[in-house]
Formats: structure tokens, sequence, C-alpha cells
């Protein structure tokens, strides 16, 4: 039911947004003519609808505190829309044959720029299920995961420019290289959780950035390396089209070789010490659990995928600079993570493609697609903070059979 205090706060809500975006909503500078123009309309547009989204998100937050209440009396919890597709193999068996034939029939039925874009999100795809299992699976935040991923990529860039090494040849090199980094990264770290943990990180990857900046003779500086060779194939040139494809198919091979490996290491005896470690660190060693060697297992298995994304990365784009390796990198992919689920494979499946794909094809609102995009996670995060796919703790029951 309304009550007056909600009208209230509603439309102080829309007043306080009203005041935020006059300046950019409703105020417009012509500068050949050298007049203002004032667009009310945009005013009355916000304010009204600012107003009527504030009653929405009221009505739903009472949902949520309910919901909240419901569980609190001890009734049993509903499965999520995703755990119940997952449930009925009648259902997801037919999606996933449907998802993996429209997978392979998209580059044939889209352009170019789509399938780039979808390799880009297969990419990032790759890249969430490594972070994946420092951040969801072993409770290490790290904040610098971009510097394996620049690893691998230079890795792949500066070898191929002075030894003429190909993209197979180096790929595993490029994983073997970034896992090197995790157990050096690993080691400083081992005594730190938290936030110290991520602001080590964070250095980390900035002074792995600032290296390949300003060391010239080794990196190129600023202005990187370009004509990197696209991978090969037994020799066969392709076009630019058909390397374009090929990539793809390639990132389609790669990301189902990461899920299947990552989801059996989730499901091995070094993934339930990732668990145990990241539910209580104290109980964990107490268990006689190697502390040591689980955090840099999970450092290095992590640093793997993202090296092997960095070299992919290098070959795809045949360019590589500083630039493309900042903190928004590390942050990008730590949203995919967080969104999708911490710990969850197809939460962060469905992270990466959401926020990948989704800034690009709301490229029709030009200057307000970002802020749709931020309102989007906003809304994510308040009334699904566990990520759209959360994942499912294991229960055990013991059961006893008396006999006379």
């Amino acid at each position: 039911m309304i009550t007056f205090s909600e009208i209230k706060k509603s439309l102080a809500v829309s007043l306080w947004f009203v005041f935020l975006t006059f300046p950019i909503m409703v105020i417009r500078v012509n500068t050949i003519e050298n007049l203002i123009v004032w667009r009310w309309k945009n005013m009355a547009f916000i304010g009204i609808g600012s107003f009527f989204l504030s009653f929405v998100w009221r009505y739903f937050l009472k949902r949520k505190d309910a919901g909240r209440k419901t569980d609190e009396s001890g009734e049993a919890e509903k499965p999520s829309l995703a755990g119940r597709i997952m449930e009925e193999p009648k259902i997801y068996r037919p999606m996933l044959t449907a998802i993996a034939v429209f997978a392979l029939v998209f580059p044939f039925i889209f352009s170019s720029y789509q399938v780039n874009i979808m390799t880009t999100a297969l990419m990032y795809v790759m890249l969430g299920l490594g972070l994946n299992i420092v951040v969801g699976l072993a409770g290490l935040l790290d904040l610098g995961y971009v510097a394996f991923y620049a690893v691998g990529a230079y890795s792949y860039a500066l070898l191929n420019y002075h030894f003429h090494l190909g993209f197979w040849t180096l790929l595993p090199v490029s994983a073997m290289l970034a896992a090197t980094f995790g157990v050096l990264l690993g080691f400083p770290v081992l005594r730190l959780r938290g936030d110290y943990l991520a602001i080590v990180t964070l250095g980390f990857g900035e002074i792995i950035r600032l290296i390949l900046e300003n060391y010239n003779e080794f990196s190129f500086g600023p202005s990187g390396i370009a004509n990197i060779p696209r991978p090969g194939f037994f020799g066969i040139k392709f076009s630019l089209e058909g390397a374009i494809t090929y990539v793809y198919f390639l990132m389609i091979g790669m990301t189902l070789f990461t899920i299947f490996v990552v989801n059996r290491l989730q499901n091995s005896r070094i993934g339930r010490a990732w668990i145990a470690l990241r539910e209580d660190e104290i109980a964990c060693q107490a268990m006689g659990i190697d502390k040591t060697k689980t955090k840099l297992t999970a450092f290095a298995l992590g640093a793997t995928w993202a090296g092997m994304a960095g070299a992919i990365f290098a070959a795809k784009t045949t360019f590589v600079n500083p630039a493309s390796f900042t903190f928004l990198e590390s942050a990008m992919i730590l949203s995919i993570v967080v969104l999708g689920g911490m710990g969850s494979i197809l939460g962060v499946i469905l992270g990466a493609m959401l926020l990948i794909l989704l800034p690009e094809y709301l490229r029709a609102f030009s200057d307000y697609r970002m802020l749709l995009f931020g309102a989007i996670m906003v809304v994510m995060m308040v009334f699904r903070p566990q990520g759209l796919v959360s994942n499912v703790r294991r229960t055990y029951q013991f059961k006893q059979d008396f006999q006379d």
C-alpha cells in the first residue's frame, strides 16, 4: 500500500535527480550562434521518470526484505531459475544443443564486426574463469590480474619478434611464463588477506604496466609492437575475414577447454582446499591443508589462463602496447566474476557476455549507453548481490540405519 511517506521520499529523489542532471540534460550551449538552449522537456522527463522508478525500486526492495524474512523463518529456499533449468535434463540439453548450433553458424550469418565482438567476449570468459580460481574459489582478492594478461601478450609478441617462433609454439610458453609470474606474486603475499592483498596485487599490476611503458629497449615502450602474426593452421594463409573466423573458432575451443579444466579443478582435492581456504583460513590450516601450496597453486593456475588469453589477444589484434593493460581491465574482469557469481562457472560466462556485449549493443543510445550500463550494474548489485548464478554450497547429510 502506498503511503504518504513513500510519496514524499520518491518526490525528494526525483528533485535530487533533476538537480544533478540539470546542467547536462537541460542546458545546451550553441557555440556557433552563442545561444543557450533551455530543454525543459528533458527536465520534465527526468523528474517524472525518476519519481516512477523510485516507486518501482521501493516495491522490489520490500519484496526482497519479505523474502529475507521468509528465509529466516526457516522455510526452504527455492532454487534459482538457473538451478531449476540445470536440474531438468529435458530443458538444458536442448538448450545446450541450440547454443552449440548457434555458435557454429554465428560467423557465417553475421558480419565480421559481430564476430570480433563475440571473440572478445569469449576471451573475457576465459579471463573471468581464470580469475574465478583466485577470487571465486580461493577467496584471494587480486586487483592486478591484468599483469598476467600483459605477460602472456608480450611473451608472444617479443619471442615472435626476436626468434620468429609461431603462435602454437609460444601459446604454452606464454602460459608458463604467466604462471611463473603468478608464483612470484604469490610468495610475497602469502601472509596478506583482504584489503592488504588487494593493494599489493594492484601495485604489482601497475609495476608490470610501467615497466612495459618505460623500458623501451625491452618492450618498445608506449609505441608497442606491431605486425604480430595471427595464429596459423598447418601453413594455410587466411584472408582477413577468414582469419577473424578462425580466431573465433579457436576461442570457442579454448573456452570449452577452460570450462572443462576449471570444472575438474573445482571438484578436485585442490578445489576443495581452495574453498576451505576461502571460508576460513585458520580452520583450513588446522585441518592439515598446506596453505602456502594452496595459495601458490591458485595464483599460478589463475595466471596460466590469463597468459594464454594474452597470447590470443596479441595474435587477434596483431598489435600490443601498455595502454591495453590498465587497471580498468582488471576491474572489468573482477566485475565479470562478481556479477556472474563468485565460484560459479555458468555465472562467469553470463557475466562476461553481459558486460562485454551490452555496451556494444547499447551504442544506439550514444552518450547515454554508459549511464544505462551503470544503472543495470547498480540494480543487479542491489537485488542480486550474490550474482546472476550463485554458487550452490555442497550439503552433506548423515544417515544411520538402526537395526534391532
